[in-house]
């Protein structure tokens, strides 16, 4: 095959990487030729020393015997943290109790009014078909339940975070300091976060809410930060030149200018209190996350998709009314005559005309049961689909094979290493994508988990997420391939993504224990499906925006299809294929922490056990590592942007 030859100015640039790399690449091997031999002698094992290991199983165990002895007494918890799990009550009671009496048609009358004022029409009937639907399902009560929380935890977090955000992009100090913060708990699963908060407000709705705050505030205020800090300079000047106070030109410029941004932060955040909201059900969040976790836990599939179902119409529902928000005009384009006093006065008729009717609880008889024929359907396929398809085999067998070729031979792979070379790795990997900073922070995280004393479940783990996202990038830059080549392929794709994009962590569990039973491939499986979509998107949109010139030079050179690919776009589309990466890794590792429920073992496994055994040494622990491990692959797998240098 022929190679191309493009502009020098298109190859410069990877050239230089080249060169860079290829110098590093050197000096690891000379580091590695120097320490390996000492380490080997010294350190001749493959398990983590125990010389080396910290047990935290006393001070933990102190600790929490601390806060259970004084959570009735302490003042720290009778006038702060007790005043704080009061008021959460109060709150999502009061909303939980609105909606009740607002009844199944004021409700569904409501979210149709808000969908068409900023969406049209099309959403208005979707939204409240999802509501009609959710009351068919049998759920209409858990709907509420979770509602309520929702929207309480949605408010909260939108506070903290714009605080926050607003801070950071107001004061470089501020921005700098809470960036770290804000990477790290980026990284974390959402699992990480319900053990630390169930120490201190026990098990129950407040520690759901605010567990649900601190896992979605975050991306609220790195978008408002973002928002505050991009705002047009010109349009800025403009307004100091009139004699605006830093209060007016922060209220008159700089938030009307960051809408989209402070828009998308309410959406994204909507979205990750949805998904954490459902995942709290471990920890006595109750409504439909309670339902799904249940099921689970009884295999039950036909229970577990009578709750799954609404709670992706919900997010589905929540999603594109928020994202209609954010683009500012209905999807339509018409302008809306009625205002937001009129749609609450609809509301409000709606509702005390189903009071009057003695009809605000949803009808017995308009219920339809789908758990007995889903289960009915599963048994059929326990029967035919797991082990008695001819010559491929079933979907028991096909997860066997995976554990047995894929999983168990990459786990035993990690673990035979000696630690000190996985460390050597971990360093090489991070500092060749980025700097010597970068491979340091990855370093400390991946042996903070020696420390601990969880090395062995650790890689357990990562053996886990190092075969799915080796799947996931497979065949996410495969369909993100073809649907940036093909406008056909992506229109058809959009609508599955965007589903697939907006449905909470757990709903991802039911289908493949239906399939695959419960074991790690079926984790795996779950965790592949859900880290999906990112890396088709990124994948596409990074192709799509390859410089076109240098596209038309390579083709002017008579190159092939094929050859514009490997040779053109996949080079100087390499920081958005490294943010799939990036974006494969945190997605996996969430959802892989989560299959320890269904019998992912390891770390998820820890996690799930100390919350139900409230063991806070060996969830806190497991906790910990996660958090190490997401910190470690965040790491090795994002570019690090260097500062140009003076003059360059």
């Amino acid at each position: 095959m022929a190679t191309l030859s493009l502009p020098a100015s298109g190859t410069a640039k990877p050239r230089v990487l080249r060169s860079r790399a290829a110098g590093k690449l050197l000096l690891l091997a000379l580091v590695a030729a120097v320490l390996a031999p000492w380490a080997a002698t010294h350190w001749p094992g493959a398990a983590w020393p125990h010389a080396l290991t910290v047990s935290l199983d006393k001070p933990l165990t102190t600790a929490s015997d601390w806060v259970i002895d004084n959570r009735d007494s302490h003042p720290l918890f009778l006038y702060f943290f007790g005043h704080v799990s009061n008021a959460v009550v109060l709150a999502v009671r009061a909303v939980y109790l609105t909606l009740l009496a607002a009844g199944w048609a004021g409700v569904t009358a409501f979210g149709a009014l808000l969908a068409w004022r900023v969406a049209g029409v099309r959403l208005a009937a979707g939204t409240a078909v999802a509501f009609l639907a959710c009351g068919a399902l049998g759920m209409w009560v858990p709907t509420m339940q979770t509602l309520a929380l929702m929207v309480v935890a949605v408010l909260a977090s939108v506070i903290v975070g714009a605080l926050l955000g607003l801070a950071a992009g107001l004061s470089d100090r501020l921005d700098r300091a809470l960036r770290p913060v804000l990477d790290t708990m980026q990284v974390l699963p959402a699992f990480a976060y319900l053990l630390p908060v169930v120490l201190v407000f026990g098990i129950g709705v407040p520690a759901a809410v605010l567990a649900t705050v601190v896992y979605a505030a975050p991306p609220m205020a790195r978008l408002t930060a973002l928002g505050l800090r991009g705002a047009d300079p010109e349009v800025l000047e403009a307004v100091e030149s009139l004699g605006a106070t830093r209060r007016q030109r922060l209220l008159t410029a700089r938030i009307p200018l960051a809408r989209k941004e402070l828009l998308l932060g309410l959406n994204q955040t909507i979205m990750m209190a949805l998904s954490m909201a459902v995942i709290a059900a471990v920890i006595g969040a109750g409504g439909l996350g309670d339902r799904v976790y249940q099921a689970l836990a009884s295999v039950d599939v036909g229970a577990a998709l009578s709750a799954g179902i609404p709670l992706v119409l919900l997010a589905v529902v929540l999603d594109r009314v928020t994202a209609a928000a954010g683009n500012g005009t209905p999807a339509d384009g018409r302008p809306r005559t009625i205002g937001w006093p009129y749609a609450l006065a609809a509301t409000v008729a709606v509702a005390l005309a189903t009071r009057l009717l003695g009809a605000l609880d949803w009808p017995d008889g308009w219920t339809v049961g789908i758990a007995e024929p889903v289960n009915r359907a599963v048994d059929w396929m326990t029967g035919h689909l797991y082990s008695g398809v001819p010559v491929i085999g079933g979907t028991a067998d096909w997860a066997g094979h995976f554990t047995t070729w894929v999983l168990d031979p990459v786990r035993d792979g990690l673990q035979w290493l000696p630690w000190w070379s996985v460390l050597l790795i971990v360093a090489a990997l991070a500092w060749l994508i980025g700097t010597w900073r970068t491979a340091l922070t990855a370093v400390l995280a991946m042996a903070a988990i020696g420390v601990l004393g969880v090395w062995e479940p650790s890689l357990d783990t990562l053996s886990q997420v190092l075969a799915a996202v080796a799947v996931t990038l497979v065949l996410g830059f495969a369909t993100g391939v073809a649907a940036a080549r093909s406008e056909r392929v992506e229109r058809a794709l959009r609508p599955v993504l965007d589903v697939f994009q907006t449905m909470p962590q757990f709903v991802y569990l039911i289908p493949v224990v239906a399939l695959f039973g419960v074991g790690r491939a079926p984790a795996v499986a779950a965790a592949v499906v859900y880290a999906l979509p990112a890396v088709v998107r990124i994948t596409a949109q990074g192709l799509r925006q390859v410089d076109p010139a240098a596209l038309e030079s390579a083709r002017s050179l008579g190159a092939t299809g094929r050859q514009q690919l490997w040779q053109v776009q996949l080079p100087l589309a390499r920081r958005a294929l490294l943010l799939a990466v990036n974006q494969g890794v945190v997605l996996v590792l969430a959802v892989v922490i989560i299959g320890g429920l269904v019998g992912g073992g390891a770390l998820g496994y820890d996690v799930a056990f100390g919350l139900a055994q409230g063991d806070l040494a060996t969830g806190l622990v497991a906790g910990a590592a996660i958090v190490c491990l997401g910190l470690m692959l965040d790491r090795v797998t994002q570019p690090t942007e260097r500062r140009p240098k003076k003059g360059a």
